[in-house]
C-alpha cells in the first residue's frame, strides 16, 4: 500500500534535494509536480549561463514556485565559478576592508548574477564569527572574530542579496565560528554557558533578522548547555526557544545538509535526521548533494509514519511546509537595477591585502605553491597565483615531502615567493617557510585564515584573506608580478 498522497505531499512540501549532473533528470522535476518544494544546485549542476538558464527554467516547469537554491558566496565558496574561481572576495576579505557599503554591493552584484539565471534562494551568508584560529571549516568565509564588525558586514550582505530579489540564508545558528572539527565528519562541541554565545557568537544573527533576512541555516554543533547530546539542528531550545522566540526571528529554517555526519550519525540516517529537525522547529530540510529519487522517497515515507504513529505533529509540518512555500513566494521582486561596476570583485580585493614587510624586487621569482585539500564546503575549486602571472616559474610543494634544499637549488639567485592556505595549522609548513627563509630572500602569501603565526625571517608576510580568482589576482598585482 503507497503513502497516503496528502500526507505525502505535504512532506516533500519542507524538502530541499538536488540531483547529479548539468540536466535535471526527470524525477527531479517530477517531483517538484508532486509538492517537492526545491533542489540546492551544486558545482557538477554548472556549466555555463545558458546552460543554468535552461536547468531553472526546466525546474520551474515542474512547478512555478519552486525553491533553486545555491551555495554562493564569494571568496573560497563558489559554484557558479567552480572551475576558475570566484570574481568575488570572500567574507574574511570584506570583513578586512571593513566597508559596509562594499560588502552589500559585492552582495547586490552576486544576488543580480543568480536572479539572472533564476536561482532565488543564496545559502549566504556565513554570519559565523570565527573565533577559533583552528577552524577547519569556515575560516575565511567568517567576516570576522568580532562580533561587533560581523554582525555589520552580514547585516549588509543580507541587503545586498535580498534587493536583488535573492532570499538570503544566514549560517549556521547558533555559530560555528569557535569549532575546531568540522561538522561534515563529526559533531563539534562548543561546551560554553548561553551567555557566552549570546556575547560573542549570537550578534550577527539578531542583525540579520533586524535586517529582514529570510531564512537561517542550523549548525550541526552541539552546545551541551542547550542541545544536550545532539546537534543545534534537533533542539527545540535552539530553534524555537532561542531563534524565533528570544531572537524574533519569523521567515525559515533551513538544516544544514542532513547526510552531514553531524547530523545523520547522531540520528540513525537521514530520514530519522528529517523527522527529528521538523519536531525541533526546522522548516526546510536540506538533504545534501548527494541525492536520487530513491533517497527522497525514502526521507518522505519517514515523515509519513512519524505523522501516522504520533512522533510528529501534523500541525508542525503545516507549519513548516507553509514556511517553506512563503520563502519561495517572498523572492524575484527585486530593486530596480543600478548595474553592478566593472571589476567591483577586483577592486575589493584589492583593498583586502595586507603587506607586512617589503615585496619591492621580485622579479621572476619561483612561486612555490603548497598544497593545501580542499574542504567539501569548498569543493575543489583553483587557487594561488598562477593564472595572474607573467615571466614566472611556479612550482607545487607538499608540505612535510618537500626538501628545502631543492627548492632553494630550483631558485638559484631568483626570490621565492610561497603561496599557502592556512599555513599555520598545516603540518610541515612553518618549518618549510623558516627553513626556505633561513637563507633565501622569502616571502610568503596567505591565503587562507591567517591566524597569529608568522615566519622567522622571511622577507615579506602578504594576507589576501581568501584565495578566490580575485583574491589571487590582487596579490600578484601587490607583488608587481600580475600579466
Amino acid at each position: 500500500m503507497g503513502l497516503d498522497p496528502g500526507l505525502r505531499r505535504l512532506a516533500l512540501g519542507t524538502l530541499l534535494a538536488a540531483y547529479p549532473g548539468p540536466v535535471p533528470p526527470d524525477w527531479a522535476v517530477d517531483l517538484l509536480a508532486e509538492g517537492l518544494a526545491g533542489h540546492t544546485l551544486f558545482g557538477t549542476n554548472v556549466h555555463d549561463p545558458a546552460q543554468m538558464a535552461a536547468t531553472t527554467a526546466a525546474l520551474r516547469a515542474g512547478r512555478p514556485d519552486v525553491l533553486v537554491a545555491i551555495d554562493e558566496e564569494g571568496g573560497d565558496v563558489t559554484r557558479l565559478a567552480h572551475a576558475t574561481g570566484s570574481p568575488y572576495p570572500g567574507n574574511a576579505a570584506l570583513g578586512a576592508v571593513d566597508d559596509p557599503t562594499l560588502t552589500r554591493q559585492v552582495y547586490a552584484a552576486i544576488g543580480a548574477e543568480l536572479a539572472a539565471l533564476g536561482i532565488n534562494l543564496d545559502l549566504a551568508p556565513t554570519v559565523d564569527v570565527n573565533t577559533a584560529d583552528e577552524n577547519p571549516v569556515i575560516g575565511t568565509r567568517s567576516f570576522g572574530a568580532d562580533p561587533v564588525r560581523v554582525a555589520v558586514h552580514s547585516a549588509a550582505a543580507v541587503v545586498g542579496l535580498q534587493s536583488a530579489g535573492v532570499a538570503a540564508c544566514a549560517k549556521h545558528f547558533p555559530g560555528h565560528g569557535a569549532t575546531v572539527a568540522d561538522s561534515h565528519y563529526e559533531l563539534p562541541t562548543v561546551d560554553v554557558p548561553p551567555a557566552v554565545l549570546r556575547q560573542r557568537d549570537l550578534p550577527p544573527f539578531a542583525a540579520v533578522v533586524d535586517a529582514g533576512v529570510r531564512a537561517v541555516m542550523t549548525a550541526h554543533i552541539r552546545v551541551p548547555a542547550l542541545t544536550g547530546d545532539g546537534p543545534a539542528t534537533f533542539s527545540r531550545a535552539v530553534l524555537v526557544d532561542l531563534l524565533r522566540t528570544e531572537y524574533g526571528f519569523s521567515g525559515a529554517v533551513i538544516t544544514d545538509a542532513l547526510e552531514m555526519k553531524g547530523a545523520a550519525s547522531a540520528a540513525g540516517g537521514v530520514g530519522p535526521a528529517a523527522v527529528r529537525a521538523l519536531a525541533a522547529g526546522a522548516d526546510l530540510l536540506c538533504i545534501g548533494a548527494k541525492v536520487d529519487a530513491d533517497l527522497v522517497e525514502h526521507v518522505a515515507e519517514e515523515i509519513v509514519a512519524a505523522l501516522t504513529d504520533g512522533r510528529l505533529d501534523r500541525a508542525r509540518v503545516e507549519e513548516a511546509a507553509g514556511r517553506a512555500a512563503e520563502l519561495a513566494a517572498s523572492t524575484g521582486a527585486a530593486a530596480s537595477a543600478t548595474g553592478t561596476p566593472d571589476g567591483l570583485g577586483y577592486a575589493a580585493a584589492l583593498r583586502a591585502v595586507r603587506v607586512e614587510g617589503d615585496v619591492t624586487g621580485l622579479t621572476a621569482p619561483l612561486v612555490v605553491q603548497v598544497h593545501a585539500a580542499s574542504t567539501i564546503a569548498e569543493g575543489r575549486v583553483p587557487w594561488g597565483l598562477g593564472p595572474h602571472l607573467a615571466g614566472a616559474e611556479v612550482v607545487r610543494a607538499v608540505a612535510g615531502e618537500t626538501d628545502p634544499a631543492e627548492l632553494r637549488r630550483l631558485a638559484g639567485e631568483r626570490p621565492i615567493v610561497l603561496v599557502g592556505r592556512h599555513l599555520h595549522r598545516l603540518p610541515g609548513a612553518r618549518e618549510l617557510v623558516d627553513a626556505l627563509a633561513a637563507t633565501h630572500p622569502v616571502t610568503v602569501v596567505e591565503m587562507g585564515w591567517p591566524g597569529a603565526w608568522r615566519p622567522t625571517g622571511a622577507r615579506a608576510f602578504v594576507t589576501t584573506y581568501g584565495a578566490s580568482h580575485a583574491n589571487g589576482r590582487a596579490a600578484a598585482q601587490v607583488l608587481g608580478l600580475a600579466g
